[in-house]
């Protein structure tokens, strides 16, 4: 049989050079603009190339003219999902460099905030599922335009929360505000339900992820999850708040296919519910900074911190010269990872099936900047 190799795109504007993989109007990577080349072979795909070189925005080299308070902002322009786990890693590498302890109520906002975004995030990615079933009582706009509100509320901005302090946060719920997160998270949880119920075989069979693909391209969070690989960071190492509110791990299939991280993502939503319930229930009252000196410098040396992000193990990684910039920041991020691994799980998915194959992996574009 012939070969062909077409050049493809996600999302952006019409462009007769190149094949659009449409995954829905709404998904996250729709105005991602990633573009690539794929080979078939009798409607097959053979061969994938993935190449985020348009999305560089040399964002490394920016963290090295912004010390670190100032540069919680920019760690937060990442993952557009939930830019709340990019400040999160940037904030502990520092408390954790400095000796800083933060104070027991910021703790529990923080583990409260992470699960927020997770659901925001995971119904991001699952609306690929209800526009693929063109089933419009499967949207998940509404629920996700609810949680940025309750963003909003809480932090005075709907998208980029800038809630992180080094050393704490810089808001915390009144009672008003758990009452209606409880009734949007509630929701949520719901509409993951119904996804999941209604996607039911979709995507089985689809790129399937072994365990082997998972440690060659250091694979984590929901997409390593189902493959079996029982990875997350909230329960293996102390969370305080955090660990304890997570209960039970979700049960989903672990096939590796598409159908399996389509199950997973949906768990988890329900699993974020209920542990922001009981963050909800246990949130007392106190100091949400600590104490910290005029000008923060890191002493000389590398340091590193990761956090469980919601499309997996997310980090950042610091080498100062004890000043108060770092003189080299790199980020790891999850997405980056999960693209990485295209190459080797996607050929022998039908062509037909290259948006669910590429939907079941999921990432975002700022994710990809490097």
């Amino acid at each position: 049989m012939t070969e062909h190799s077409r050049r493809f795109c996600i999302g952006g504007l019409d462009d007769p050079d190149h094949q659009i993989i449409d995954l829905g109007p709404t998904h996250p990577a729709t105005a991602g603009l990633l573009r690539g080349t794929f080979t078939e072979r009798d409607a097959t795909v053979v061969e994938i190339d993935a190449q985020p070189g348009a999305l560089h925005r040399g964002a490394e080299m920016i963290f090295t003219a912004r010390d670190f308070r100032q540069a919680l902002s920019l760690a937060n322009r990442h993952d557009w999902q939930a830019p709340f786990f990019g400040e999160l890693a940037l904030a502990r590498l520092v408390e954790d460099g400095l000796g800083i302890q933060v104070p027991a109520r910021a703790v529990w906002v923080r583990a409260l905030l992470a699960e927020h975004f997770r659901i925001l995030s995971h119904l991001g990615h699952l609306s690929f599922v209800g526009w693929r079933l063109g089933d419009p009582d499967l949207a998940t706009d509404p629920v996700r335009e609810e949680l940025r509100r309750r963003t909003g509320e809480l932090t005075g901005n709907r998208v980029h929360p800038m809630a992180v302090r080094i050393g704490g946060v810089a808001c915390a719920p009144d009672a008003a505000w758990a009452r209606a997160e409880r009734a949007t998270a509630a929701s949520a949880a719901a509409l993951a339900g119904r996804l999941r119920e209604a996607a039911g075989s979709l995507g089985a069979g689809v790129a399937v992820v072994d365990r082997a693909a998972v440690d060659a391209h250091g694979l984590a969070g929901p997409v390593a999850r189902a493959s079996g690989v029982a990875t997350d960071l909230r329960r293996s190492r102390p969370e305080g708040p955090w660990t304890d509110a997570l209960g039970a791990p979700p049960t989903a299939p672990t096939d590796g296919d598409a159908a399996a991280r389509f199950a997973w993502l949906c768990a988890e939503v329900a699993e974020s519910a209920a542990a922001l319930e009981r963050l909800l229930a246990g949130l007392t009252d106190g100091p949400l900074t600590a104490h910290l000196p005029k000008v923060l410098k890191l002493p000389e040396g590398d340091f590193k911190a990761t956090v469980e992000a919601p499309l997996g193990r997310a980090g950042v990684e610091v080498t100062s010269r004890g000043e108060k910039t770092p003189w080299r920041l790199r980020l790891r991020t999850p997405s980056f990872a999960n693209v990485s691994a295209w190459p080797q799980v996607v050929p022998g998915t039908r062509v037909a099936e290259l948006p669910v194959a590429l939907a079941s992996l999921p990432w975002v574009a700022g994710d990809l900047d490097k």
